[in-house]
């Protein structure tokens, strides 16, 4: 960054991961630039603001972002509550980018369509590592404006970018046709959402917290409307994941939600079918017929989609990245957070030399690292932005020197099988990019995002 220290770093996304990315910048005397392509900081945690995380207050925290609150006179929640996604908003992201040293380096409704070089597409290397990045965006105003930056942190999640329902990584075929019969994937099933949702016949697909926290807000709501009727369709051949560990979880808040998920298709409340790869939707009158690649069939009015998220590339086109061939992780990182062989609790401290591209300066954080992997803790992101931010300011001794303060041992072992933080999706659900930004209630999209969001392996199965 020393030819263009004049410049500020544009940071991408105003969830917990980009706040503190940018309080970070403050701390080192760098100059922050955000672009939030929400109207709120938190904008994709508004979405599941319903949804409670597993890990306490404590892990969903950044120590900068913290000490800047601190000096404002905020007073901070209980360390050991579990907050709602909403709580999290309320309670930190808003006071965080409410900030006047935030505030004014926050642009909301601004939405990030690409990022380059000046003047040089990803072909051309002479002078590429000293040439400011340009940062396209398209503003609330409706303008479209080109940003010239020293340093590019892309925290922008992958909320946005739901996972098909179909097998083989591909929309099942007539998925596009049936979108009208597709909910969001953390519906506020017995608040917001609840009339989309009463006396119908609802199939939710997919196998992390988010699913689990839908069929558990849907039981609940079956019992003030008997005439609701839930479907639980999984490709795999057996729920045991979901299920969990139960009592003898690390994070008992998880534990408990796939103890009741159990509970419930015992008792017949939830009609599980496993082994339900998915290979088309039909759209009718009354609803949407799908249909699996052994040829069975369910009808259903509404379908929610539980299936993860993955990360929008499109953006980057123009940089050189060093992408993991199967995660779309960093290449360094993706094979230590591949989800076949890693949970969120086997993932080792990592920072800017893990997350580092070919292209100079550019990162990739927080649940976006982690590509297609579902295993991201908001703690992570927070540890992986401080070495970012280090190593822009040129200190690469503290860039280097990484740590990771984790829940107790258990919290998230192998055999949780949904993200880690992202809402049942994600964030440890301390989602935000849930499944966007979990080890909450539900799975995001951190020891921080949508408890259910995303971020075990919920969406992404």
């Amino acid at each position: 960054m020393d030819s263009t220290n004049s410049l500020p770093v544009a940071v991408i996304g105003a969830g917990p991961v980009g706040l503190a990315a940018a309080a970070h910048l403050l701390e080192r005397g760098l100059e922050p630039l955000v672009f939030e392509a929400g109207p709120t900081a938190g904008a994709a945690i508004e979405q599941w603001r319903h949804i409670r995380l597993f890990s306490p207050w404590r892990y969903n925290l950044d120590a900068a972002a913290l000490r800047l609150l601190e000096a404002s006179g905020w007073e901070s929640p209980r360390p050991t509550a579990l907050p709602y996604g909403g709580e999290l908003i309320d309670n930190y992201l808003e006071p965080v980018a409410a900030l006047p040293e935030i505030a004014s380096r926050l642009q909301t409704g601004a939405r990030v369509v690409a990022v380059t070089r000046q003047g040089l597409d990803k072909t051309h290397a002479r002078n590429r590592d000293t040439t400011p990045f340009t940062v396209r965006v398209d503003h609330a105003d409706g303008e479209t404006r080109d940003h010239a930056v020293a340093a590019v942190i892309d925290a922008s999640g992958t909320w946005s970018r739901r996972n098909p329902l179909g097998t083989s990584g591909l929309s099942a075929i007539g998925e596009d046709a049936a979108a009208g019969r597709i909910s969001a994937p953390l519906p506020d099933v017995t608040g917001r959402d609840r009339a989309a949702f009463t006396g119908r016949r609802v199939l939710v697909v997919g196998a992390g917290h988010s699913a689990a926290n839908t069929l558990i807000s849907l039981a609940d709501l079956a019992k003030e409307e008997p005439d609701t009727t839930i479907l639980w369709a999984l490709r795999g051949h057996s729920a045991s994941k979901v299920y969990g560990g139960g009592d003898a979880d690390g994070l008992p808040a998880r534990g408990q939600l796939g103890g009741r998920v159990r509970r419930l298709v015992e008792a017949g409340t939830i009609e599980l079918h496993t082994g339900f790869g998915i290979a088309s939707l039909k759209t009718l009158d009354s609803g949407v017929t799908v249909e699996a690649v052994d040829g069975r069939t369910l009808d259903a009015d509404i379908v929610v989609p539980c299936t993860g998220f993955r990360p929008d590339l499109d953006i980057l086109r123009e940089l050189r990245l060093n992408l993991d061939p199967a995660v779309e992780a960093p290449v360094e990182l993706g094979p230590l957070i591949d989800p076949e062989f890693h949970s969120c609790g086997t993932v080792p401290p990592h920072g800017a030399k893990v997350l580092a591209h070919p292209e100079k300066d550019f990162y990739m954080v927080g649940m976006k690292s982690y590509g297609r992997a579902p295993t991201f803790l908001l703690a992570t992101g927070y540890e992986q932005v401080r070495s970012v931010v280090a190593a822009l300011a040129g200190d690469r001794e503290a860039a280097d020197t990484v740590h990771l303060e984790l829940p107790e041992t258990g919290v998230c072992s192998t055999d949780a099988g949904a993200s880690c933080d992202v809402p049942a999706t994600g964030t440890m659900l301390g989602a935000a990019s849930v499944e966007s930004g979990c080890c909450g209630t539900p799975e995001p999209v951190l020891v921080g995002f949508p408890t259910g969001l995303t971020h075990g392996r919920s969406g992404i199965n």
